[in-house]
């Protein structure tokens, strides 16, 4: 089978180049990428005004199978990701039962092999149950399958076990993902703490109760050596702290979401639950320090933390909703809208951060584009605006504050190992 794509404008987020090239697919590798190419083809796409890019790795994800599958599933979930351009994505643990065993690893791979065709990669727990108690076996979930450990959701507050498991993890070579907010700062709050806290008369969760994780983790990482990487950062303390600790030598890497770097506290005053999302939604500050993170590359990598749950659940007040919103179908189109079509960031950039540098921190094989690879790839209308409508998304969630949002970049192909697994109709 081959597949030739024609008159595209290729990414390559590793040279930071964008070139006109054609590309050909044989055998679900890419064997030729270069301009011009005049060869026979089973199909081709003209991709003349559309970028061609390595197929999006979202490293951050809750499909919420097993247990939880009224929010999600690996089937709807893999269909969502396909519609967002996402080639691969890694699931986390925070299930019913918990990934903490082989056996929940197994349970993962198999049901992704009756999904769209993304593939799908377990993240399992830290500890066992995610109660922080206790630790998993790290090699027997590597073993199965799993490329990563975290107890996301829930911080590891015991510093004791976190360091036990990062001594374990560095021998394994395997990262662990880390949940930056001190519990007992947090439990029960539903916002962050600030002028809009104060204005509903709640509690809020702290910006400072993030950032004492984020340092305390960073310091464990130098001083075992094991690569930490540090999930949805939401503070412009952070980003500094993580800043300082990487210019020291610590192996940390870090990520961010769209919704840290486009929303501020301020959403929750007209959206209620729809707006609650761990860590909170924060200051204007904040996203400043956000963006700044990521145009100098201390933020590494730009994730959804897709948080599907019930319309049920989310039309609860804001105190009892949970946490949490959607993003695989949103999150290309939120970025190139507030980063690039702004000026703030260039296409390899963005890419970069959306492709190569989650697929390293993971440890896969994916986010690049070279002769013998694994053809993955998004194509995408970089200019075209639509409009969000949850209601047409693949997704059983439907919890995002960014509907009727109109944005620019539109996914028109995604392709996994040169199988065209979703085509814009």
């Amino acid at each position: 089978m081959k597949l030739l794509i024609q008159h595209g404008r290729v990414v390559h987020p590793v040279t930071g180049t964008v070139l006109l090239q054609d590309l050909l697919v044989e055998d679900g590798k890419i064997s030729l990428l270069e301009r011009g190419l005049q060869v026979e083809a089973d199909q081709v796409i003209e991709a003349a005004g559309l970028v061609v890019c390595p197929g999006l790795v979202d490293m951050h994800v809750h499909l919420r199978d097993p247990g939880l599958t009224y929010k999600e599933d690996i089937l709807t979930g893999s269909h969502a990701a396909a519609r967002g351009g996402i080639t691969s994505m890694a699931c986390m643990a925070n299930t019913d039962p918990t990934v903490d065993t082989p056996e929940q690893v197994a349970y993962i791979l198999d049901r992704a092999k009756q999904g769209s065709g993304v593939q799908i990669y377990p993240i399992a727990a830290l500890s066992k149950g995610l109660r922080g108690e206790e630790p998993t076996n790290a090699e027997s979930l590597q073993k199965a399958g799993a490329v990563a450990l975290s107890d996301d959701g829930s911080n590891v507050d015991n510093a004791n076990l976190m360091r036990d498991v990062l001594i374990r993890t560095r021998r394994l070579n395997i990262p662990v993902l880390c949940h930056c907010e001190d519990t007992s700062m947090v439990t029960g709050r539903a916002v962050n703490e600030g002028s809009v806290s104060r204005q509903l008369w709640l509690e809020g969760r702290p910006a400072i109760a993030e950032e004492i994780m984020v340092m305390r983790d960073a310091m464990l990482a130098e001083e075992t050596g094991a690569h930490v990487h540090i999930c949805h950062v939401s503070t412009a303390k952070s980003v500094d702290i993580i800043r300082r600790m990487k210019k020291k030598g610590a192996p940390i890497t870090c990520e961010t979401c769209p919704q840290y770097f486009t929303l501020t506290e301020d959403e929750v005053l007209t959206q209620g639950s729809m707006a609650r999302v761990n860590p909170p939604l924060r200051t204007a500050q904040d996203v400043k320090g956000i963006i700044a993170g990521l145009k100098d590359g201390t933020i590494d990598v730009i994730a959804t933390d897709h948080a599907p749950h019930s319309a049920e659940e989310k039309a609860r007040t804001l105190t009892r909703a949970p946490s949490g919103m959607v993003g695989l179908e949103t999150s290309l189109a939120l970025t190139l809208t507030q980063l690039y079509h702004t000026g703030k960031m260039d296409l390899p950039s963005i890419i970069r951060r959306m492709t190569t540098n989650p697929a390293d921190v993971l440890r896969l094989p994916k986010g690049r584009m070279s002769l013998g690879v694994d053809a993955d790839l998004t194509i995408f209308a970089p200019d075209e605006e639509w409009t969000i409508d949850p209601e047409q998304f693949a997704s059983k969630g439907r919890n995002t504050p960014f509907a009727g949002w109109k944005v620019k970049g539109r996914v028109k192909y995604t392709i996994v190992k040169g199988s065209i697994i979703y085509q814009e109709v």
